[in-house]
């Protein structure tokens, strides 16, 4: 039985490039951003009026010229006009084009406008004022996005500014979330007394949308040779299978017998840690470049969690979550903690994965423990916002102290 820390630097070290793609930028949102977006032309790609108002020569108005007559209107969108007469003005609307022989811009609400004459109000201008230039925020061929980027809205806007209509970005794994066990029926149906509805595995779904993956969901009953065959089909067809049950002790826990008949490579089964104690972790081995499918990585990767639900979501998002993040080039780091709001016990010899509720108390970030029934109890994730990551070598945790934060919401 491995630690944590080991367990997570193994899974680390099994991490996969899947690849990239090309997408419309629109539904890009969320994806891995994998090449540098660089500014096609200058930003602002012209003199931008800033302000409505007059734009006039500042050389006239040091010269003392007050009053200056509308020769015409630049709006925005317009192509740019020139000042006739450099006593003249020229209205400016917020957008347009600065006009060819002007270099200042006074607001509206410093003049007054009567029979096309623009009367100053203020004796306070300064060259260049109201006027965005060419090219200050961002030179052609900048950089504007860095590949290895999170796609947000912010960067969506961008690639619309830019033109880049199609962007490319980390090709997502093929994901199967596969549930065990003959106790569990669809959300769907009404449960006998002995039956349970499939939680785990919608659970895993919504935590992998997060990630923008679309993973794919089957169910398979406890019976070692179905559960063989299918795997074995599943193997081939998936990048990545994540389980839910069958890696215990029971007599009809068959998963880590199954795997290894299908000669998948076992990294590790049994992490000390709670809950999740089980969890078991592996890989098919890597065929010869010609004996495989190019278009699938040369390995699959295989999450066995055990199958109680908070079992289940502390794997996925202790360990899968680190696993992809970095097979897609982000930098995996988790500095955060939290301060613990009470004294707390915990005396075996594992990990534990304490849930509480966060809350922010004068700019310190608190965990409050949530009293719970164990890795079954589902319903108390819903009370909690994380797990705060508690180490094997202590058993008492005093209030005040800063733990390892792992949030969920």
């Amino acid at each position: 039985m491995i630690t944590s820390q080991k367990a997570l630097e193994i899974i680390l070290d099994n991490t996969e490039n899947f690849g990239v793609e090309e997408v419309p930028f629109l539904e890009s949102l969320g994806r891995i951003l994998k090449e540098d977006v660089k500014a096609d032309r200058d930003f602002p790609p012209f003199n931008r009026v800033s302000m409505d108002g007059i734009a006039i020569l500042y050389d006239v108005f040091t010269n003392g010229r007050r009053d200056f007559h509308i020769e015409n209107i630049q709006a925005a969108g317009s192509e740019q006009v020139t000042l006739k007469e450099q006593s003249s003005c020229i209205e400016v609307m917020t957008g347009a084009v600065l006009p060819q022989g002007t270099d200042t811009v006074i607001p509206y609400e410093l003049v007054t406008i009567e029979n096309g004459l623009a009367t100053m109000n203020t004796e306070t201008v300064n060259q260049g004022q109201n006027i965005h230039v060419q090219g200050k925020d961002r030179k052609t061929n900048d950089i504007l996005i860095k590949k290895n980027k999170i796609i947000s809205s912010a960067e969506i806007g961008v690639l619309a500014t830019v033109g880049k209509f199609l962007v490319k970005v980390a090709k997502q794994p093929k994901v199967l979330i596969i549930s065990t066990g003959s106790e569990l029926v669809e959300v769907s149906e009404t449960p006998l007394t002995h039956q349970i509805r499939r939680s785990n595995v919608y659970t895993l779904v919504s935590l992998l949308e997060r990630l923008n993956i679309k993973a794919g969901t089957t169910h398979i009953t406890d019976d070692k040779k179905i559960l063989k065959q299918k795997i074995e089909q599943f193997l081939n067809d998936y990048d990545v299978l994540l389980f839910s049950g069958a890696v215990s002790k029971g007599k009809f826990d068959f998963l880590p017998e199954v795997l290894d008949e299908l000669g998948v490579e076992k990294n590790f089964h049994k992490v000390k840690q709670r809950p999740g104690k089980p969890f078991w972790f592996g890989h098919t081995v890597p065929l010869g470049m010609g004996q495989r499918d190019e278009n699938k990585p040369k390995k699959t990767i295989v999450f066995a969690f055990p199958g109680n639900p908070v079992s289940t979501f502390v794997g996925c998002v202790k360990y899968f979550y680190p696993w992809y993040k970095k097979s897609v080039d982000i930098v995996y780091e988790n500095h955060q903690k939290a301060i613990l709001a009470e004294d707390f016990t915990f005396k075996p010899n594992l990990t534990y994965f304490l849930q509480v509720r966060l809350e922010n108390k004068k700019g310190l970030l608190v965990a409050v423990p949530i009293k719970g029934n164990g890795s079954g109890d589902l319903a108390n994730l819903a009370n909690a916002d994380a797990f705060l990551e508690l180490p094997s070598d202590q058993t008492d945790f005093k209030t005040g102290e800063a733990f390892p934060l792992i949030t969920y919401r």
